[in-house]
């Protein structure tokens, strides 16, 4: 249909974490962006099969591609908002949930004013080091988790129906608990 927006989900497939990582830092400002090491683990995700294919007398001809147009659509997720119980007093450098607050230290707030400003959004460990310390240097990038398991932690003291999600190799997100 004309004018109706359609949901896309871009998907990379690498095979080493130094190839998906260089795919999350390109594909990062797309809506949705699946990265995968096999075709096979992108056709699970999608709950297509393989394509098979059939013979003919001029040899084997492959099927048709499977028309994964209504699973895109589903899997695509929609802009999400931070929930509306959850703010970042920078002024007082303060979590809030509901009528809860709770101090941050100045990486915490950083960290968490990323994620805050786009959840759902992956945050590439390149990208918040560089948005948060500064810099491109990412070491082991134990001061990263470091900072976030502290998040983490705040975030369930307050009860709050938000966490921060891990996206392996990739870097994090906030999302719903």
């Amino acid at each position: 249909m004309q004018g109706t927006p359609v949901a896309s989900l871009v998907i990379g497939i690498a095979s080493s974490p130094a190839e998906r990582r260089h795919l999350a830092r390109l594909l990062g400002g797309s809506d949705a962006f699946l990265i995968v090491s096999t075709v096979d683990q992108a056709r699970e995700f999608l709950g297509v099969e393989a394509p098979t294919t059939a013979t003919s007398p001029n040899g084997p001809v492959p099927a048709a591609a499977p028309q994964a147009t209504a699973v895109l659509a589903e899997v695509a997720p929609s802009p999400q908002l931070p929930p509306p119980d959850l703010a970042v007093d920078s002024d007082r450098r303060v979590l809030r949930w509901r009528d809860q607050e709770i101090d941050l230290t100045r990486l915490e707030h950083d960290v968490l004013l990323c994620l805050v400003h786009a959840p759902g959004q992956i945050w590439t460990y390149e990208r918040l080091h560089l948005e948060v310390w500064g810099n491109r240097h990412l070491g082991r990038g134990s001061d990263m988790h470091s900072v976030v398991r502290r998040v983490r932690g705040k975030l369930a003291r307050l009860n709050a129906a938000t966490t921060i999600h891990s996206v392996r190799g990739v870097g994090f997100r906030l999302a719903p608990v």
